[in-house]
């Protein structure tokens, strides 16, 4: 898998679980929702990482 493959995929994955928690945290709970769209930004990061740094 090439580094634009990789980053095209964890920006797909990024924006689905920043949705998800945006959909839970005006549903299910304040903390939850915050949580899930915490570990979205770990993903957006690491695609950042990839992007500049390798």
């Amino acid at each position: 898998m090439t580094h634009d493959e990789m980053r095209s995929l964890l920006n797909a994955l990024f924006l689905l679980v920043a949705l998800i928690g945006l959909v839970t945290y005006f549903t299910a709970g304040h903390t939850a929702g915050i949580i899930i769209i915490g570990i979205s930004l770990i993903i957006k990061i690491i695609e950042f990482i990839i992007r500049f740094l390798l």
